[in-house]
């Protein structure tokens, strides 16, 4: 049933209308002559509270409050992979062909193409029975993605009739399942609220990392598939170049990319950027399986607090059909400064630092929806959601609430530092600082590619967090002061944080290092500190140690191409014992 309001009280991105009796909350409302995209907030009797998307300039006391009957959703279904959209899944692209470089208010146009017609092809017969997930069909959507046509979720019964192989588009009806209720006719796309979980069978332990490339994520602070990970830094400390390489590299099938408030020009280098990526795995397009959502901080603030809600709803979507999906948020910041900002015109009591009071819950209900999963369906189909935040503390605070509260939910901590992007070395993750809390988790598969990489990741954290007490000491009595062993740990350390931990992301071959690759050249340069220790105690100068040239073949390492490391690799260690018994 649709109801008629009248709007009483305008405040900015938020408005009161009376007259709305019959409403539920977080339905979807049309406001205003414009028509307006809003969504209920808050009701009390007849009067709701109704938050817009969209700029509110112009409009008045009086006009027309409409509900739509839903909550706000998205269209899941071919058309998705490959596009941008805005924060409430309106394409940018679609909307600059009808009305230029800006989005117009009240635009109105259709999240997926309806007129565009797919290659369906049944995976099933009629009489089979079907239940909530279960794969009907499929859709090659992109040369990357082939799109598993799903049974929505809520419905289970016998396949009644079911179209042969064909062209179709999202609104036809391809399939009728016979439920209890009646018929249920399947189309190629099914609608989902965003703000609502998509259903699992069971959420397992996370025990296969999500293998980035990047040599101080994998190694030193992993990230288990269907985890959670935080990136905090201050502004200039390489936040969207880290997200923008995981997205790049990550171990997963889909990514899903939530631009949330960021800088216009910072999130103008990502749309320029990703559709002229090359797929490392696939030598295709980048963009073939990737979804971007853009919304960025000169849009309605409203529309910045759902875009989330939207990323983590495609992404569970394409989770259910089975796929691996990784999604970047790009900041959580901006976020929580949007849900301020209307908790504001609410009036609401406000929390620590003007927050709201359900700031930390709000986070928490959106890392939560990541996880490793057994899908629902009749066949067990096991897949991830793997979430990495960005975090934009005013000034490199860490112990604002937005970091405070995003650390007691990830799992991962892969804080930022300014003086090491000042320094130039990047990744800038502060080795000190940075946890994860998933190596215990992921040690038994790093295992397998050497027994040793638990031990061997242990040693260089404390040498390196050795190494920070040492310079305290150089920094006073200077490098000559200290005893031998001690010079040939900080030549080690430097090894570790030069050659190792920074890593060049525009280097054709440094971008992505294997995690063979990983291991072979944190063993070289913990070998290297054993044969310098063993050729100490036989007597050998520290000076002459520290000048090997074995050293410049270490430096050099990572920028040796993986076909031809195996070899190379054992070159450089034949010569660390070699010039280590001769010094």
């Amino acid at each position: 049933m649709i109801t008629e309001g009248k709007i009483i009280k305008i405040a900015g991105p938020v408005i009161i209308a009376d007259g709305m009796k019959g409403t539920q909350m977080y339905e979807m409302v049309k406001v205003g002559e414009d028509r307006l995209i809003g969504e209920i907030i808050e009701l009390e009797g007849d009067t709701a509270t109704i938050q817009v998307y969209e700029e509110t300039a112009g409009i008045k006391p009086g006009e027309i409050v409409e509900s739509t009957g839903g909550p706000l959703s998205v269209e899941l279904g071919p058309g998705i992979i490959g596009s941008i959209f805005d924060g409430i899944q309106r394409p940018l692209e679609t909307i600059k062909i009808e009305s230029g470089d800006y989005i117009e208010r009240g635009v109105d146009v259709p999240s997926i193409p309806k007129d565009k017609k797919w290659t369906f092809k049944p995976l099933l017969s009629v009489d089979a029975k079907v239940e909530g997930g279960d794969i009907i069909g499929e859709v090659q959507e992109t040369s990357a993605v082939l799109q598993r046509i799903m049974i929505p979720p809520n419905i289970s019964g016998t396949l009644k009739s079911i179209v042969p192989q064909g062209q179709y588009t999202v609104l036809e009806d391809i399939a009728e399942v016979e439920t209890e209720s009646g018929i249920e006719k399947i189309q190629l796309m099914q609608k989902w609220p965003v703000r609502k979980l998509r259903p699992y069978k069971e959420k397992l332990d996370p025990g296969i990392p999500l293998i980035t490339g990047q040599r101080a994520q994998d190694t030193f602070f992993p990230v288990a598939k269907g985890g959670t990970a935080a990136i905090p830094g201050p502004f200039g400390s390489g936040k969207t170049v880290t997200q923008q390489q995981l997205a790049k590299w990550a171990d997963a099938d889909i990514i899903v990319y939530v631009g949330c408030g960021e800088r216009g020009n910072e999130m103008t280098e990502v749309l320029k950027e990703f559709p002229e990526l090359e797929d490392p795995k696939s030598g295709k397009p980048l963009m073939d399986r990737t979804v971007l959502i853009a919304n960025t901080s000169n849009m309605p603030v409203a529309a910045r607090e759902a875009c989330v809600y939207t990323g983590i709803t495609i992404a569970e979507y394409f989770r259910d059909q089975g796929y691996d999906v990784a999604l970047m948020a790009d900041s959580t910041s901006r976020w929580a400064e949007a849900m301020r900002e209307i908790s504001g015109r609410l009036e609401e009591m406000p929390g620590e630092e003007g927050y709201p009071a359900y700031l930390a819950s709000r986070l928490a209900q959106f890392y939560e929806r990541a996880g490793r999963v057994t899908t629902v369906g009749s066949e067990d189909k096991i897949s991830s959601v793997s979430v990495v935040g960005a975090v934009s503390p005013p000034g490199g605070d860490l112990s604002e609430p937005v970091t405070q509260n995003t650390l007691r939910i990830c799992k991962v901590f892969w804080a930022l530092d300014a003086s090491l992007a000042d320094k130039r070395h990047f990744p800038s993750i502060d080795w000190l600082q940075s946890y994860s809390l998933y190596v215990d988790s992921v040690q038994n598969w790093w295992m397998n590619i050497d027994a040793e990489w638990r031990s061997n990741r242990d040693l260089a954290m404390v040498l390196l967090q050795k190494e920070s007490e040492l310079q305290e000491i150089v920094q006073l009595v200077g490098p000559d002061a200290l005893p031998d062993r001690e010079r040939i740990t900080l030549e080690t350390t430097r090894m570790l944080r030069e050659d190792f931990l920074q890593q060049n992301a525009y280097h054709e071959v440094d971008t992505y290092c294997s995690p063979q690759k990983q291991y072979q050249m944190l063993q070289t340069i913990l070998m290297f500190q054993d044969k310098a220790i063993e050729a100490l105690e036989r007597g050998a100068a520290s000076e002459d140690i520290i000048n090997l040239k074995v050293k410049e073949d270490i430096g050099r390492m990572k920028f040796i191409p993986e076909a031809e490391f195996e070899v190379k690799i054992k070159e450089i260690q034949d010569k660390i014992v070699k010039q280590c018994s001769e010094v």
